[in-house]
């Protein structure tokens, strides 16, 4: 029994230090600090340090190492289910306890094991993530996760997101001074602002159709800018920049529709270059 034990606690510490590995290395591909992650997915800094590094001593029970590992990947564009299912849970149990009746045991079929199981697990990943966060400050409060964009209210602008085929005209949007029309042609980390407000911010997966509209400024900022084409105020579209590139661009009510400012993401906005749209 402790042999069984003891290889079951060495295969999680393996597998635990491949996957953590792998979310390091997509993190740092889309240019997602920890406090980012931390913020979308609910996560202390601390426990997804411990994992990126392989730390099983730093963290709880199997159960809620997967459940915190589901969360991770899904906030930075990975199936989070079928990823964390490769990180090993079950430990070695001891025989039934004879004492239980037959009808009982009659009852409690696989499916019904299953289901009992998956309702435990979410409960108490769940419990535990608001216990870590109820003593560890939140960072950057605010921050929109990337599978829930922001409701549109009449006081901010609104996110549309294109349901058409990509070769049909894009859904008209609320008559405004500013309309930026974004097509991504590879997937991308984007964040938008729209008149000095956070309006989005997550992964975008290729063939993604979105229009903004403003009164005053847009802000666009795209992690992988040759994947991201962008029109203003119905103007041609033409990409951000160049693939893997970061570039930020602001569209301003003073500004016509054939030019936009544009920076790089390694320079400060007072630092921008005029490119046109």
């Amino acid at each position: 029994m402790n042999n069984q034990v003891l290889q079951m606690n060495r295969d999680q510490a393996e597998k635990l230090a491949e996957l953590g590995y792998h979310l390091h290395q997509f993190r740092q591909k889309q240019r997602l600090t920890l406090e980012e992650v931390a913020a979308k997915t609910m996560i202390p800094r601390r426990v997804l340090t411990a994992i990126e590094t392989g730390d099983l001593d730093q963290l709880p029970e199997p159960v809620y190492i997967q459940g915190f590992l589901r969360r991770y990947a899904d906030a930075i564009g990975i199936d989070g289910f079928e990823f964390a299912s490769a990180f090993p849970t079950h430990t070695p149990v001891r025989s039934p306890n004879p004492l239980w009746s037959s009808g009982f045991q009659a009852q409690l079929r696989p499916l019904h094991l299953y289901l009992l199981y998956m309702a435990l697990v979410i409960g108490a990943v769940s419990g535990l993530s608001y216990i870590l966060n109820r003593s560890t400050s939140p960072q950057m409060v605010g921050l929109v996760d990337t599978a829930q964009p922001p409701l549109p209210t009449s006081s901010s602008s609104t996110s549309v997101k294109s349901t058409v085929n990509p070769s049909e005209p894009l859904p008209a949007s609320p008559q405004k001074a500013i309309r930026v029309g974004m097509s991504l042609t590879a997937q991308s980390w984007i964040r938008v602002e729209v008149d000095g407000k956070p309006e989005f911010e997550g992964v975008l997966p290729e063939g993604t159709q979105r229009i903004w509209t403003a009164d005053k400024e847009v802000n666009l900022r795209a992690g992988n800018a040759g994947g991201v084409m962008v029109s203003f105020n119905d103007g041609q579209p033409k990409p951000l920049g160049a693939p893997g590139t970061v570039e930020e661009v602001s569209f301003s009510k003073e500004q016509t529709a054939d030019t936009a400012t544009v920076s790089d993401g390694s320079n400060s906005l007072t630092a921008s270059r005029s490119r046109n749209f």
